[in-house]
């Protein structure tokens, strides 16, 4: 019923930079969260960033400073911008969206974009 695509992970240098997109699509009546995670081989799924429906953001601590997460409501949009990535930044991105629809709120994940961070 609610589909989230992203799409502009690829191999990027040490000192890059990426955008991330999330298309939220479908049976959509409202959205009051949107966040990117991360996992790499071997390790749990964590937070990179989110924002709610009032622009609050949160960001995990390691990337502060080099990640923005921007938001176009009008789209159902949300982006990940990636500067200065450093290895450690080597994961499948995942969007995750709280979405009202008519079966009530739910909580969706987009299908993954690798981001891999090497020279």
């Amino acid at each position: 019923q609610v589909q989230l695509v992203e799409s502009g992970g690829g191999l990027v240098q040490p000192g890059g930079s990426l955008r991330l997109s999330c298309a939220a699509s479908g049976s959509i009546g409202s959205i009051n969260y949107m966040g990117w995670y991360r996992q790499a081989p071997g390790k749990q799924r964590e937070l990179v960033a989110d924002i709610t429906n009032g622009d609050s953001t949160n960001y995990a601590d390691s990337v502060k400073g080099r990640f923005t997460i921007p938001r176009d409501n009008a789209k159902n949009t949300v982006y990940l911008q990636m500067n200065n990535l450093k290895p450690e930044d080597t994961a499948v991105y995942y969007c995750n969206a709280h979405v009202f629809t008519t079966l009530g709120w739910g909580t969706y994940w987009g299908q993954g974009t690798q981001v891999t961070v090497s020279s």
